[in-house]
């Protein structure tokens, strides 16, 4: 009887077998991804930024930028039909606290990363995001190391070094610079970035390069640096880096008599709120990079600003005020978004592939990858006129 019963058994399993050969297998339903079946119910895309710390501010306008993106795609009805779920994470600043919270998102099912702000943090969370193949798009992080972790790490910002060779070209082309200083945070990975790649332009394009000073993250007194900057006497002093070092330097500089041009970074963006309003003629002669226009917003820019005012009015009115990173961020989910949409799937090398042959025309202008994973996309300049940001047109090189 045994015998007869496990002959019997070979028997039906050949017979399921044979009954599930892929040839006969009943075909996929029409939303299916091709790379992975059926697709999920909702797609799920990840958030990290610093809510909370020394640089929330950053990571609250981004996260408020991608939560309006986020509404709107699911208002005109999602991805390939499905609804977009954003987790977004506190990571507080810190790369540790990035990694912990990126391994939260990965089983909470993520298929895509928006995140990180920072450089550090970004890299180290890039670097799980390449073991993991998680297409992740940093909204803010202009370290030239992230994107180098893996190719399906893209940004939706321009770089370090290309925010320093670009602010060196305007220096000279447009400003007339002979000379030039630096004044950077040697403990910051961003300002030094750009300072490095300023100072290394200057000497290519012919500019003197009278002083190069560094000081310590957390510093609040800049004069030592600033007094041998002054000895030099430079047409030019870049300070690139975030928006309080740059209104306590500008500060000290003025009271020290420094009558130079002063030059920033895109972290410059909301140094006008540094400053009391009667104390405004120290940012007179100040210029940096931005990648967004909101002076002259066109009609699209325009759109955003009075639905992200709207959306926010009655859950957090201190999110009426936008900046730099808030567009940003509403960049970085708009264009994950349309990969996922070209790719017709939440496989992560098709979105990867989307990725790097999209070309979006955002509310900050045209961003292309080309092939790459770091936009080609031009840079807003402008200009601190006694207390008013002054748009000084766009700059390329």
């Amino acid at each position: 009887m045994r015998k007869f019963t496990s002959v019997l058994l070979v028997i039906l399993m050949l017979v399921a077998l044979t009954a599930c050969k892929p040839s006969e297998q009943p075909s996929a339903p029409s939303n299916s991804n091709e790379a992975g079946g059926a697709l999920p119910d909702e797609i799920i895309i990840g958030g990290l930024a610093p809510l909370t710390g020394g640089v929330a501010q950053y990571g609250i306008a981004s996260n408020n930028g991608t939560k309006l993106a986020v509404d709107e795609i699911n208002r005109a009805g999602g991805i390939l039909g499905k609804k977009i779920k954003y987790i977004p994470y506190d990571e507080r600043g810190d790369a540790t606290e990035a990694t912990l919270a990126y391994n939260r998102l990965v089983k909470d099912g993520m298929v895509a990363l928006i995140g990180d702000i920072t450089t550090v943090p970004t890299i180290a969370v890039a670097q799980k995001a390449v073991e993991d193949q998680i297409p992740m798009i940093t909204p803010t992080g202009t370290g030239a190391a992230i994107t180098q972790a893996g190719d399906n790490i893209f940004r939706a910002c321009f770089t370090d070094p290309y925010q320093g060779e670009l602010m060196a070209h305007y220096a000279k082309e447009k400003l007339g610079a002979a000379s030039v200083a630096v004044l950077y945070d040697t403990g910051d990975d961003y300002s030094k970035g750009v300072a490095d790649a300023f100072w290394a332009s200057a000497e290519t394009l012919g500019m003197a390069r009278t002083d190069k000073e560094g000081y310590q993250s957390g510093a609040t007194d800049f004069n030592a640096q600033l007094t041998k900057i002054k000895a030099g006497n430079p047409d030019v002093v870049m300070v690139p880096g975030y928006y309080g070092d740059g209104a306590m330097i500008l500060t000290q500089a003025r009271e020290l008599g420094i009558t130079a041009k002063f030059l920033g970074s895109d972290g410059w963006d909301g140094l006008l709120n540094q400053v009391d309003a009667s104390n405004y003629g120290v940012l007179n002669n100040a210029f940096y990079c931005t990648q967004y226009s909101l002076r002259e917003p066109g009609a699209e820019l325009q759109r955003v600003m009075d639905n992200y005012r709207a959306f926010y009015a009655d859950s957090d009115p201190e999110a009426e005020y936008l900046n730099m990173f808030t567009i940003l961020g509403y960049e970085a989910m708009h264009i994950m978004a349309a990969a996922i949409e070209k790719a017709g799937s939440v496989d992560s090398a098709r979105i990867v592939e989307a990725l790097k042959n999209l070309d979006y025309n955002g509310v900050s202008g045209s961003i292309a990858y080309k092939g790459g994973q770091d936009p080609a996309r031009e840079a807003y300049i402008v200009e601190f006129v006694d207390g008013q940001e002054v748009m000084r047109g766009v700059f390329s090189f």
